[in-house]
């Protein structure tokens, strides 16, 4: 090797640890910062908030209502809400339906399709269903005339769900006689007064007696009559005459 490049070997060798000599030496050391440099300075208490006032207690409401209540009449002990005649609780009644002879019933039994149809009741109250023979049906309620039906179809059907319902109210007429437009027999589909009824039988001719009008009705094997004049209904006297027709009952215009 040529000596010169030796000497250029020798001398950055040289460079290089004086470098090193000298950093080591006076190269400044890295000292932690204190606890109180490190850590952020604490925030500034905030502005103190006035201080809270004491909660007003509500009124009492009851107590407020009491007061008001005795002051209008109403009672004392009557509450929010509350009514000061509470009703009586008792249910309101409701008529069932009384099947008659001429009514036309569906009867079907729950998975038993050969049992189910319907059935006429015949002029003598009865009806006929298999495997049950004959049986009265005329004067029991629907509900009534169901239960028993189950009960003799139990012997034959385990868990017969029977249900019966009137697909034709044949048996719900009244009678208008007499001096009326349309005379004769009258079907009931819903509840009629003697207003409605005479308006079903075409109304009164001129000749009619109009405050002579009477409507009998079979009650405990007696006939009740019951007067009815037309003049005064309409013109809003006596309506308690204007009575709910029953079946079977017969009015008559003389």
């Amino acid at each position: 090797m040529p000596l010169r490049s030796i000497a250029v070997i020798l001398f950055v060798q040289l460079l290089f640890s004086s470098v090193a000599v000298w950093g080591s030496e006076n190269g400044a050391m890295t000292v932690p910062a204190t606890q109180e440099e490190a850590a952020p300075a604490a925030a500034e208490p905030a502005a103190s908030s006035p201080p809270l006032q004491a909660a007003v207690p509500a009124p009492d409401a009851v107590a407020w209502w009491r007061e008001a209540a005795g002051r209008l009449g109403l009672g004392p002990d009557t509450n929010p809400g509350e009514s000061a005649e509470p009703a009586s609780g008792r249910p309101a009644q409701v008529s069932e339906y009384v099947i008659g002879a001429g009514d036309q019933l569906g009867i079907s039994v729950w998975r038993e399709e050969h049992l189910s149809g319907t059935v006429a009741v015949l002029p003598d109250g009865r009806i006929s269903f298999p495997l049950v023979g004959e049986l009265v049906a005329a004067g029991k309620t629907v509900a009534q005339l169901k239960h028993e039906l189950e009960t003799k179809l139990s012997r034959f059907v385990s868990e017969a769900g029977v249900t019966v319902e009137v697909k034709q109210a044949n048996s719900m007429t009244v009678f208008i006689l007499g001096r009326v437009n349309a005379p004769g027999r009258q079907t009931m589909l819903a509840s009629t007064n003697v207003l409605q009824a005479l308006a079903m039988a075409g109304g009164m001719n001129p000749y009619a007696r109009r405050n002579d009008v009477k409507v009998f009705r079979q009650q405990a094997g007696k006939t009740v009559v019951f007067p009815f004049d037309y003049d005064d209904v309409t013109k809003g006297r006596h309506l308690e005459t204007n009575i709910e027709l029953q079946r079977g009952d017969v009015v008559i215009v003389p």
